[in-house]
């Protein structure tokens, strides 16, 4: 199945899932630069939100105390210090849990990152619903900094926030964007995405794509469109050979994401200079346009 621009072609889910398996798949200070090339353990905990009766399950990643590694921990004590946050939307059939390939190394790295788990219906994504969803997550995640919560006190808006996501997860990132502006992000990483529509003028992030250029599900070409039309800072991170999903198990993506999330909200100029080493290799492309 292609998936092209404010078109979804009506297929069955199982001929939509493909070989990938999944579809679209306050008294603290901020941390600095410094401290966040160290490696953090990392929490969860469970928010059963809503938006207009919609569900907004999301399960929120944090740096915790202990040692780095290993798997999340649930209800584990917050790490000292205040963290930004970026957000991570899951594709068609996935989940947070079965997106922490991402999802842990960006806490583990000091953000705060929402994961909603949401029951896709491609008429939402392109109706905007879940971009929506996405903007009252964040907002959500950032009243807990003044809520009677153990991430009190633990959230930094100040740099504003980050956005990623996967094939229905990516649409739903770059629709925050264009057509569903959230003004409050400043970096984002839609990952197998399809144009979505025209930047919008509100929103001023630096913007990172990363894509399979031989994706059966979503259309590579629609991708570069959507690159094309944005504003630098811009990125976009090419493995040539790859497919919806292949890029999951190669450590190059996520450091690339990391970093890019770095030198977005923290300012950190030594990630933004760790970038095209991250990317590098024989079977990727990167190309970066800084203004």
């Amino acid at each position: 199945m292609a998936i092209q621009r404010r078109t979804f072609l009506g297929l069955s889910t199982a001929a939509a899932l493909g070989a990938g398996g999944y579809l679209l798949g306050g008294g603290n200070a901020l941390a600095d630069p410094a401290t966040t090339q160290q490696q953090h353990a990392v929490g969860v905990r469970r928010y059963d939100w809503e938006r207009d009766g919609r569900p907004c399950t999301t399960f929120v990643y944090y740096p915790a105390t202990g040692d780095a590694g290993g798997d999340p921990v649930e209800d584990a004590p917050v790490a000292d210090g205040a963290f930004p946050v970026y957000n991570f939307t899951h594709g068609y059939g996935a989940s947070p849990q079965g997106s922490e390939f991402i999802i842990r190394p960006l806490a583990a790295a000091g953000f705060i990152v929402p994961g909603p788990h949401f029951e896709y219906n491609f008429d939402d994504v392109y109706s905007g619903d879940m971009s929506m969803d996405v903007s009252e997550i964040i907002t959500q995640t950032l009243a807990l900094n003044e809520a009677d919560d153990p991430l009190a006190g633990h959230i930094d808006d100040t740099p504003g926030v980050g956005v990623s996501g996967h094939s229905l997860g990516g649409m739903t990132t770059h629709g925050l964007l264009t057509a569903w502006p959230d003004e409050r992000v400043t970096s984002a990483n839609p990952q197998s995405c399809v144009d979505m529509g025209d930047p919008s003028d509100s929103v001023s992030a630096k913007v990172l794509f990363v894509h399979g250029d031989q994706d059966p599900t979503t259309e590579y070409s629609s991708a570069r469109q959507a690159y094309e039309e944005m504003s630098a800072p811009k990125a976009f991170l090419t493995f040539e050979g790859g497919n919806h999903t292949s890029f999951w198990s190669d450590d190059r993506f996520p450091n690339t994401v990391v970093d890019w999330a770095l030198w977005g909200l923290y300012d950190d100029t030594e990630a933004k200079d760790r970038l095209e080493e991250d990317a590098a290799g024989d079977d990727t492309n990167w190309e970066f346009v800084e203004e």
